[in-house]
Order: C-alpha cells, then structure tokens, then sequence
C-alpha cells in the first residue's frame, strides 16, 4: 500500500486572501482612532477649561470679588502665591494671605499647544468665534475690565473656535 502524502500548509493564495482581508479591517478601524484621538483632546480642554474655572472662583472668592487682572498675569496669579489684594505674597509683609497657587503650572491647550491667555470681552455662544482671538490664542478669559463672568475657554486648532 502506498500512503497518499498530503502537504500540511497554506498556499500562497489563502495567505493572499488573509493579507488583504487585514488590511481591508485596518483601513476602517484606523480612522476611528484617529477620531478617538481628536475626541479626547476636546475632552482634555473641557475638563482643563473647567479646572480653570473652579480656580478662578475660587481666586475670586479669596480676593474681594476681584478676578485674576490684567489677563496679561493671569498665569502669574493663578501659579504663584499672592495676598488678599492680588500683589506676589511676601512672608515679611504683614496682611492676609497666603492665597494660591491656584494651578501647578500653565496648561497648554492639547488642540493648538497655545497658552495665552487673551481677555473674551464679551464672550459669544461657545463653538462660534471670538473676533478678540487674534494669533496663536490656548485660552478665551471673560474679564472685561473686572466686570466679566470670569469664566475660560479654550480654542480649537484655528485658535478662534471656542471649545465649552
């Protein structure tokens, strides 16, 4: 009797067909990452732009009703230290205070890696523009003179949208 000799193995067209049907699976699945992706830096401002805004009431609350001016050292009071009439906290000096800091360090915005800070005015319906927003803008502060809701936004990549 002789033994009928099969060859155990895939031919080259299944692996062909295996090849192809991957890279078919990959083509759709690798753009939902990439939204994924762009989703979850929107989150990332959402939650920064909220943090912000919890710290600036608080800022607020510590300060006589004063929001952190001008928008031009908003950073520097929101990382640093400072007395109840907004100035840099001195130990020496006596006052009230310590305040602060508010923040560790100054957020980046994940969408354009901005972190300036440009004072909204009057700040439109989140998701239109801010005609104020001029250059590489991370974050929209409504001051207004003191007189704003001191709420914070961020930008989206164009640096004029406005992100909730």
């Amino acid at each position: 009797m002789s033994a009928i000799r099969r060859n155990k193995g895939f031919t080259l067209i299944e692996i062909l067909i295996v090849v192809i049907i991957l890279g078919i699976l990959a083509a759709i699945v690798i753009p939902q990452f990439s939204n994924a992706s762009s989703s979850a830096k929107m989150a990332g401002i959402s939650s920064t732009a909220q943090t912000l805004r919890t710290q600036v009431a608080l800022y607020r609350l510590q300060h006589n009703d004063q929001l952190p001016a001008p928008v031009t050292s908003f950073w520097n009071k929101m990382i640093t230290q400072t007395d109840a009439l907004g100035n840099a906290y001195s130990s020496g000096v006596s006052g009230s205070g310590p305040f602060g800091p508010y923040m560790q360090q100054v957020p980046n915005n994940a969408l354009n890696g901005a972190s300036t800070v440009l004072d909204g005015n009057a700040i439109p319906v989140p998701g239109t523009t801010t005609a104020q927003a001029s250059g590489p803008c991370g974050w929209v502060f409504d001051y207004a003179g003191g007189a704003g809701s001191g709420r914070v936004y961020g930008t989206a990549s164009d640096f004029l949208t406005m992100v909730p």
